[in-house]
């Protein structure tokens, strides 16, 4: 039986997608499964095609097994690292980097995204262990525990804690505790030769906990107002993630700070460890965390920590997997003005990445590309370039916005037409069916169909885990 939904046929499906806005949509190709492979993910031809030789950062290794080299091409050297460091955190916004992936920025998204992983493989969700809600390991051990390749690459500086302004039990009036939400590491001197500078890194899981699950339906926006010299009231955000970002724990026995106030403070500490260096702040978060990580980096580039001496600005750069909408239009170009760099990550079948503003977001902001609509102040906006990917599997609908699934496909070679062709037969039936049976306007509407549907069941999969915890 083919898989429920319709993905789209890698032969007619086109490879980038480019908005007339600074905000740039590129599809990374077409994953599916149905219940013939046995939960394998078959990959279109497209996806991980052979770099263009205009890009000199796509250019494949020649050591390289999973980029297969046409014959009529010779073998190209690929850049080091250390050399194109800047434009793989997005200097030139990734231009030319994306379609085809270059196997330097693939390489990555996928190191960056392993550094991730942590904070999710290291969290204790025991009630009956003395860390609960914290970290099961201590900073020296976390990435080697947590399976981390060349976990010596990164010392763990500081853990980062976040108390949601959520209260579940108001009848007994407990203080909110902290939960551990991500570590803050630096590269090692080992490292800086392989990266090219001293990288900073800032991790945030997504949502896991009861408390989280609510602070994220608290979807109003309300100015940011994270410099206290210029308020800027039209620079909006969602406000359970600004509530997560600046809440504090005031009234716990170890007088945590807010999750901003940590972060600022030990990225303030380790610029001026190592001022005079080479340094990037890289920020990768995962759903909910992902938001946390754009928060962030705006903090950090309002406040103007990331200004030098020399008047040279230390890149910041967010890698978003699975993250939803922030803020408004407003904070959208005030973080273009500030240099802050956004590349998300996406499944075109993960609803978290449609949220919020569902309806009234950068797509209904203007008419006909002309005039502005009044509510466009009062809408979410996506911000940074946009690589998306597209998969989905209906034995496991959560599979849709999986960390451990999107760093997977990322890195996963490519694969031939006829393996695709093979493998997702019933799909793509399906697919070449749709195109002679129905106009363009009609498939639109089948796929905005599907997307709903995956929507209510991933809503369905969250409602059922809330239950399970005994949230109501």
């Amino acid at each position: 039986m083919a898989a429920k939904v319709f993905t789209q046929n890698p032969i007619y499906s086109q490879s980038l997608v480019r908005d007339k806005t600074p905000q740039q949509k590129h599809n990374l190709g077409h994953f599916s499964i149905s219940q013939h492979t046995s939960k394998r993910l078959a990959v279109s031809s497209s996806t991980m095609s052979p770099p263009i030789s205009s890009s000199p950062l796509s250019l494949p290794s020649s050591s390289s097994s999973s980029q297969a080299i046409p014959p009529s091409r010779a073998p190209a050297v690929t850049l080091p690292l250390s050399r194109v460091w800047r434009e793989i955190q997005g200097s030139n916004n990734w231009e030319n980097l994306i379609d085809p992936l270059s196997p330097i920025l693939q390489q990555e998204i996928t190191r960056y995204g392993n550094l991730l992983s942590a904070s999710y493989k290291g969290f204790d969700l025991n009630p009956n262990s003395k860390r609960y809600l914290s970290c099961k390991y201590g900073k020296k051990n976390l990435l080697k525990e947590s399976g981390i390749h060349d976990p010596d690459g990164y010392q763990v500086t500081k853990y980062i804690y976040a108390t949601p302004d959520i209260n579940l039990n108001p009848i007994k009036n407990e203080p909110n505790r902290a939960r551990w939400i991500g570590y803050v590491a630096v590269s090692s001197d080992e490292s800086v030769k392989r990266l090219g500078r001293r990288d900073i890194v800032v991790t945030f899981r997504g949502t896991v906990t009861n408390h989280e699950w609510l602070a994220n339906l608290k979807s109003s926006l309300t100015p940011a107002r994270l410099d206290p010299h210029n308020p800027r009231p039209d620079v909006k955000v969602e406000s359970g993630f600004l509530g997560l970002y600046t809440s504090g724990e005031s009234e716990s026995k170890f007088g945590l700070e807010s999750c901003r106030e940590q972060l600022l403070s030990e990225i303030s500490r380790l610029m001026n460890k190592h001022k005079g260096e080479e340094i990037s702040i890289t920020l990768a978060g995962h759903s909910m965390g992902s938001s946390l990580a754009q928060l962030l980096a705006y903090d950090i580039a309002e406040l103007g920590m990331n200004q030098t001496r020399d008047e040279k600005p230390v890149p910041v750069t967010v890698f978003s997997f699975a993250g939803p909408r922030v803020g408004n239009l407003g904070f959208k170009k005030r973080c273009e003005e500030l240099g802050v760099k956004v590349l998300r990550i996406t499944n075109v079948n993960d609803p978290i990445t449609k949220l919020p503003g569902f309806l009234f977001n950068e797509n209904f902001r203007s008419l006909g590309g002309v005039y502005e609509l009044p509510w466009s102040c009062s809408c979410y906006t996506h911000v940074g370039v946009e690589l998306t990917l597209d998969f989905f599997d209906v034995q496991n609908i959560s599979c849709v916005h999986d960390l451990e699934t999107y760093i997977t496909l990322v890195n996963r070679p490519r694969c031939s037409k006829f393996a695709v062709n093979e493998d997702n037969f019933g799909g793509e039936f399906l697919n070449r069916t749709s195109e002679l049976m129905f106009s363009k306007g009609r498939r639109q509407a089948l796929h905005f169909t599907n997307a709903a549907t995956n929507a209510a069941y991933l809503l369905c999969s969250i409602s059922n885990h809330m239950l399970y915890y005994n949230i109501f």
